[in-house]
């Protein structure tokens, strides 16, 4: 289901928000800005946001916020580490928040409301939900330039960009491996989603990425749990394809315990759960946990997106059977980059050719190669892997 707008004033949730500022909200000022983040990845197509920032440092500063879903996670902490590291070398004053946790929109509404106080240029922000939509629709007003990082907005338009993974294309990369690791046993699976109470956009790319991957129609374009229940998969590049139920779709706020709490729902009602969906590492973990005190550690297939160093350390020990790698600081490096030459007179970034976004790239990576699937190795991935 969609979370409803809110309906109050920007007036009136600024005021919230100074409110809300010592209940949960991360802010940091940098003056920072460098040249494309530290992260890896090949991006197909062009934009106006690559390359070198050279002439760009002069002037006065421009005002950039980056507003993230939360910090607790290291996926959004490498955002702004690369997007400090961009700040400094573009004479950017940028300005960190965050929500208190996956999913507080109303955090969010109080940044860009700040964002709009202050007189900033643009905005960065991985949305946490619909709700923040008519903030950002007053700060597209008021002239600030808006980019969605990692999570496109619903609809795409309440953004000028988004700086993203192709989420659909990373979930195939995992669902294709399945498949092709199943070799045409039956599979009874467990889809541990973000969330089941509101739409945002990368919960279902993935999601349904991953069905599509296995060859399994996601039965909707717009909502998870759609998919019929049961049915047959497909093989890869020719190989075997095999009966399919799905067991259960369990949200888990992308976090471990969420992800442990999700798997135990799960199993106590599918023991038989052979093949796990994980909307991203840390629910991918918390599965694994669930999985191991409950004595079926290594008996069951967990696949994960993300791309973390510590992510690529659990494919190589087997906890995870793939990963789909991202590159997050690279969305966000990229953003500021692209606000600051805006700001500065360049022009407006443009989208991967062939899509509505702008592609900052994926890959999978697995321990065991397989036919039909392109992987890399954790040992090759390492070095373009966030965190630690």
């Amino acid at each position: 289901m969609n979370v409803s707008p809110s309906g109050v004033t920007a007036a009136s949730r600024r005021a919230r928000g100074s409110r809300l500022a010592a209940a949960g909200l991360t802010v940091c000022l940098a003056a920072a800005l460098a040249a494309c983040g530290s992260n890896g990845g090949s991006s197909s197509g062009s934009s106006g946001s690559s390359g070198s920032s050279a002439g760009s440092n002069s002037g006065a500063k421009v005002g950039v916020s980056l507003i993230v879903k939360t910090l607790t996670n290291p996926y959004f902490v490498s955002m702004e580490k690369d997007a400090k590291a961009a700040a400094a070398k573009d004479n950017v004053k940028l300005t960190v928040a965050a929500g208190s946790s996956d999913g507080d929109t109303q955090s969010q509404i109080s940044a860009i409301d700040n964002a709009i106080a202050r007189g900033d240029k643009g905005i960065l922000i991985t949305t946490n939900g619909d709700a923040v939509n008519t903030a950002l629709r007053q700060a597209k007003q008021a002239g600030l330039f808006v980019i969605a990082l990692d999570t496109a907005t619903n609809p795409t338009s309440v953004a000028d960009i988004t700086y993203a993974t192709d989420n659909t294309a990373a979930g195939k990369l995992d669902g294709q491996y399945a498949a092709a690791a199943l070799a045409g046993k039956p599979a009874v699976v467990a889809m541990l989603d973000l969330f089941n109470n509101q739409v945002v956009s990368v919960d279902i790319d993935r999601d349904h990425g991953f069905l599509e991957g296995m060859g399994i129609d996601p039965g909707s374009t717009t909502q998870n749990a759609k998919e019929a229940k049961s049915g047959q998969y497909k093989g890869v590049a020719g190989g075997p394809g095999g009966s399919y139920s799905i067991a259960c779709h369990q949200p888990t706020q992308g976090a471990i315990n969420g992800g442990r709490t999700a798997m135990e729902n799960c199993l106590s009602a599918h023991p038989d759960i052979n093949v796990v969906y994980a909307i991203n590492e840390p629910a991918a973990q918390g599965a694994y946990n669930a999985l191991k005190a409950a004595g079926k550690a290594g008996k069951v297939a967990v696949y994960a997106i993300d791309g973390s160093c510590s992510g690529l350390k659990l494919v190589s020990s087997g906890e995870f059977a793939t990963d789909a790698v991202q590159y997050p600081g690279k969305m966000a490096s990229l953003g500021v980059d692209s606000i600051a030459k805006l700001a500065r007179g360049g022009s407006k970034p443009s989208v991967t050719q062939g899509k509505t976004f702008y592609d900052t790239g994926t890959a999978l990576v697995a321990a065991k190669p397989l036919n039909g699937v392109t992987v890399q190795s954790p040992t090759q991935a390492a070095s373009a892997c966030w965190g630690s």
